[in-house]
Formats: C-alpha cells, structure tokens, sequence
C-alpha cells in the first residue's frame, strides 16, 4: 500500500519524477563535480562538509554540524581507535522535518564525503581531484565511492521539494567522516540519537541491494630481530623477512576461511570472499644491516555471526602457532594491536519492508527488480544494523576503479539512483503539498 497523501498520489508518477531527474542532469555533473574536486581525504574533510552545509542550508533543511566527541563515543561497542584529531571536521546533518503534518515512515540517507588515498598519482590519466565527464562518466577520486550517493540522495530531496512536496515524516541527510578508516562519523550520529524507521546508504553497489556485508578489523603487526652486518647476515635474524613468514601463516588461516564448509550462507557463492591484505609494511635501519623492526598493517575480513574479538584471536593464535614452529624463535618478539577498524559483519532479513519497498521501487523506475549482494568489506550500515534499531541497506550507482587508478561513475546511472530514491522517499515517508 502507498503511502503517499491522496492528493499527492493523484498526479505524482514515475514518469514526472524520470523527466525532471534528466532536466537536473547538469545539476547533478556541477554538484559532483564541486564535491570531487575537494580532496577530502581522511584529516582533512572539513572544507567539502562546509559545502555540504551550504548544499542543505539551500533546500530549507535545518542544520546540525557537529565535530565527532571521543570521550562520548569510545565507550560503545562499536567504537575504533582513533586515528587523527576530530578537530574542524564536523558531521553535517539536514534535517527536513514536516510542516504540514506527518502520516509517513521516517528515513535516513547517510553517505561519507571522506575518500581514500589516489596512490601513485603518475598512473592517473589526468589529475586525481581535477572533475572531467568523458563519455558520459565523471573522473576523479571519490566519484563513485561515494560522492555520486550524496548527490544522489540530496538531488532526490531537492526534486521533490521543486515539484512542489514535503516528505511526510522526518528525513535526515547525513554527510559523514571517516566511513573508509573507523567508521566513527556514522558511529556519532547514532551517539547522538539519530534514529529513524530506514535508512538508505547510496554506496557503488551498481544499482544492487547490499543486505549482507562482512566484519573488517585492522592490525598492526610489530616485530623485532636480531642485528648483525650485512657481511656476516646468517649471524642476524631479520624483522622484516619473520613478519613475511608470519604473514604466510596468516594468510594460510585466509585460506581456511574461505572453504566451503566454513562460508556463512550468503557468502557461499561468491568468489574469495574473505580477504586479508598486507597495506603497509615498513622497517629496517640501514642498506648493510639486518634489520631489527618491523612494522605491517593487515587488513582482515570475517563472516558475519563472528566479532572482531574472535577474528584477532584466530589471527593471533596463526601467528603464534607459526612463532612456536620457527627454529630462531628465540631472537624475535612479535605484538598485534588493533587500530582503525573492528567492524563486525551483518546480514539482513530480506522480507523486512524497507528491502520490499525499495525492490518495488527500483522495478517502477527500471522494469526488473533489484538484485542482492553480499559485500566482502564492510559499510557505515553496520552501526544502523548492529547497534540501533534503524534497519539499513546500500543501494547506489556503479562506481568504477573505487579505491584504484581512474575512478568514475556513470552519469546515466546517477540519475537513475536519484529516480529511485526519490520514489522510495515518496512511498515511504509519504508526501504532502506544499502551499
């Protein structure tokens, strides 16, 4: 059943909504290509969120910027370390709350404006924050994963509001920090109260419900050796070769996971969904010396059903296993800690209405229903799923080389995101004229 008030449902269609989303298309290449040019990498998010404040000031929202307060989100469970000083780079929060009466589901659309690293600039075929459209696909860092999602989602809100609607019930735009290391700009909306009956993450899933998403923790790995001469190097035992034999031993448990009999069910036909990966490693003193250090960062992944505790454990007693096995155990000592992410997996019920209307939604726009997926990494919709009670799922456009060398995202498929989510606000929230 519609939720849409009768008088709006009279004369709102699908087919209004495709033709005003095309006429905002070189809206929608501005504002992109606005955010893609700010190279909000982790640290320094502040002045792309000082748009998007403007951006949501424009559509009438009320505004709530808010830096993230460790003291007041380190005791939740879902809290990771903290990597750098929350100083000048605020959440920001619109909130649209209903003027002429509420009779809808209320709803959050979260996205993260921080982006990753471009790595080795050289490889880029034009510069990493320089915006360009090339054959209806727009270049730059952040494009697809995810800048494309909240252009989506805040051009959805100014849609309706230009046909002349207020959503029905509380809508809540939500730009974040730190989705790509922590996870703690999501983390502190939910500290902070922000709750509603859905949310809606529009992350590069090429227009797929993601409903199922695995845990993800980092770890660093410290080891020290013996030192010796280069000349006389069998007399040393090297930090950094024992962290690459340890490293084998944990990939070998990589391995374990990643059989059929020990994959949770929506990741039974998916191909390696448990990745470790080895992002840093550095150590050693000088050209002629075995090393004495060692330092590796280690991302890992694990099923949903498994907490981050039990994940690190499983990798700590790998490391020690093969610690016990090596001849010259004697010379090293080797640490684990966790900093960055320790975020656990979920996997959502697909009957829920939030999964029911949004796959009616997308077959109104696209003519066929919306397939899901199961993510091998991990989203903010982890802390909507695991520690609050707002049911949430990702569903965005198709990014391309996210976190690699040209990224992009189709134009084509902005637009049509937009569609969708603008008809899912209409279902769900409900709508009302505006006088």
């Amino acid at each position: 059943m519609s939720t849409l008030a009768p008088a709006a449902l009279a004369d709102l269609t699908v087919d209004t909504l495709k033709g005003h989303v095309d006429a905002l298309r070189d809206d929608v290449v501005a504002m992109l290509s606005r955010l893609v040019a700010y190279p909000s990498l982790r640290g320094a998010e502040g002045p792309a969120q000082t748009y998007m404040r403007e951006v949501f000031a424009s559509l009438g929202l009320e505004i709530d910027a808010f830096e993230i307060d460790v003291d007041e989100i380190a005791k939740h469970p879902g809290y990771s370390p903290a990597l750098d000083d929350y100083a000048g780079r605020p959440n920001v929060v619109g909130i649209h709350r209903p003027k002429h009466g509420t009779h809808g589901r209320s709803l959050i659309l979260n996205g993260h404006i921080d982006v990753v690293p471009v790595g080795d600039e050289t490889l880029w075929a034009r510069a990493p924050f320089a915006p360009a459209v090339v054959d209806g696909r727009l270049y730059g860092r952040g494009s697809g994963d995810m800048k494309a999602g909240i252009v989506a989602y805040t051009m959805a809100f100014r849609l309706l509001r230009e046909l002349g609607y207020e959503p029905a019930a509380p809508v809540y735009l939500q730009s974040v920090i730190e989705e790509e290391c922590t996870g703690n700009g999501a983390l502190a909306c939910l500290v902070r109260g922000y709750e509603a009956d859905a949310a809606i993450i529009p992350e590069p899933t090429d227009g797929t419900i993601m409903d199922a998403q695995a845990g993800v923790a980092w770890l660093e790995l410290d080891v020290s050796g013996l030192p010796a001469h280069a000349a006389t190097a069998t007399k040393g035992c090297s930090a950094i070769e024992f962290v690459w034999y340890l490293y084998q031993a944990i990939k070998r448990l990589e391995a374990k996971w990643n059989e059929p009999c020990c994959r949770h069910h929506r990741f039974a036909d998916m191909h390696h969904p448990i990745n470790f990966n080895l992002g840093v490693i550095n150590g050693g003193e000088w050209a002629s010396s075995v090393a004495t250090r060692c330092h590796a960062e280690i991302r890992i992944g694990y099923y949903p059903g498994m907490t981050a505790d039990i994940a690190i454990d499983a990798v700590k007693t790998a490391i020690g296993e093969a610690f016990d096995a090596h001849p010259n155990r004697h010379a090293f000592r080797w640490s684990v800690t966790n900093r960055g992410f320790k975020s656990d997996g979920f996997a959502l019920d697909r009957d829920i209405p939030l999964i029911r209307t949004l796959r009616e939604c997308h077959a109104d726009v696209t003519d066929a229903p919306a397939e899901f997926v199961a993510f091998a990494g991990t989203t903010d919709a982890k802390f909507f799923n695991l520690y609050g009670t707002t049911p949430a799922l990702c569903y965005g456009p198709a990014g391309q080389n996210i976190h690699g060398i040209d990224e992009s995202v189709a134009i084509g498929d902005v637009l049509q995101v937009t569609t969708v989510i603008a008809w899912f606000i209409a279902r769900w929230c409900g709508l009302n004229r505006i006088e």
